[in-house]
């Protein structure tokens, strides 16, 4: 896999995350969206670490990415709980999209 792709797809989870996550802090029913506030947060801050460690070539890279293809695939399964709200349904899909993505060999 072209790892510009890979780096592509990271940033846009972690735009994602963040939009869901500010979406969240908003919504009426907050208190029931603690976890997905908290995954939202932390999958955007490690989506944004394993990019910038792949722009780097970081030896340990392939370290960063199996814990953020665990961390996306948490955050998606959170957001799904929360699909009836449309930043979730979004963020769900990017993590999905990313935690694949990061489960593919690098090049």
């Amino acid at each position: 896999m072209e790892n510009k792709k890979l780096i592509e797809t990271l940033y846009y989870c972690a735009a994602q995350c963040t939009h869901c996550y500010d979406a969240c802090q908003r919504e009426k029913e907050k208190e029931q969206l603690q976890r997905c506030i908290t995954l939202d947060e932390e999958c955007a801050e490690i989506c944004r670490l394993t990019a910038t460690r792949l722009e780097k070539n970081s030896e340990n890279a392939d370290k960063f990415l199996k814990l953020c293809a665990e961390i996306c695939e948490s955050c998606a399964t959170e957001c799904e709980k929360h699909i009836h709200l449309e930043h979730c349904k979004k963020c769900a899909e990017a993590c999905r999209k990313c935690a694949d993505m990061c489960s593919q060999p690098v090049s």
